[in-house]
């Protein structure tokens, strides 16, 4: 893109945020900033950045909500995440949902400034162990895609890719409220999804729930 990107800033700590602003101050125009899921919605509504710079768990959420709530509505907005965690399942739930990038707390100003850039310029951008995280998670997409080619799974097809997320979590013994902070999204909405899910494939406890994945191998026993 030609120009300064215009950034929002979402993080739940009201001091990063500033050290952020003053970090990027003088080298990107910061529009606005929100320390939570609902505050984030309004300030990109009403100042439409280009990048939007946010954390992957916030207690209302995180960046997975922000982004399933404003990207249908503004196409071209870029989404960064910064956050402390390196965890594969943060990076891989985030860049599903459309960030273009993941990067830590640990960046220089400089680099996080470029980083932006980048990002507004429609680029990708991740330190390499977490661009790995990354290259594995959608290269074991493309196997799978394969597979199901091969012979489809009726059932499976009926859920959607974030019932799937949430199947799989549950399968693996997390509880609900573990889910919700993994996922970015509330308790209730993940009560809902496992409510469709066994609904969809006519089971009554999450018990059965693990034992259909595991039959299905969408998780290991290990």
């Amino acid at each position: 893109m030609s120009g300064v990107p215009r950034v929002v800033i979402v993080d739940d700590h009201h001091l990063f945020r500033s050290g952020v602003r003053a970090e990027l101050g003088g080298q990107l125009e910061v529009v606005g900033d929100a320390g939570s899921v609902e505050e984030a919605v309004a300030v990109i509504r009403e100042q439409r950045p280009d990048v939007v710079l946010l954390d992957v768990h916030m207690p209302d959420g995180g960046g997975v909500a922000v982004i399933e709530r404003v990207a249908p509505e503004q196409p071209a907005l870029r989404f960064l995440a910064l956050s402390v965690s390196d965890a594969a399942e943060d990076v891989i739930a985030v860049i599903r949902a459309g960030a273009r990038g993941y990067v830590t707390k640990t960046i220089s100003g400089v680099e996080l400034a470029a980083a932006v850039r980048s990002v507004a310029d429609g680029d990708a951008v991740f330190s390499p162990r977490l661009a790995g995280f990354v290259l594995d998670a959608f290269a074991g997409d493309s196997r799978r895609g394969a597979e199901a080619s091969a012979g489809a799974d009726p059932e499976l097809d009926q859920l959607t890719p974030r019932e799937r997320e949430v199947l799989r979590h549950i399968a693996r013994g997390y509880m609900y409220k573990e889910v919700a902070q993994r996922l970015g999204i509330s308790v209730k909405t993940v009560e809902a999804h496992v409510s469709a899910v066994l609904r969809k494939l006519q089971l009554s406890s999450r018990h059965e729930l693990s034992r259909w994945a595991v039959q299905r191998r969408l998780v290991s026993l290990d």
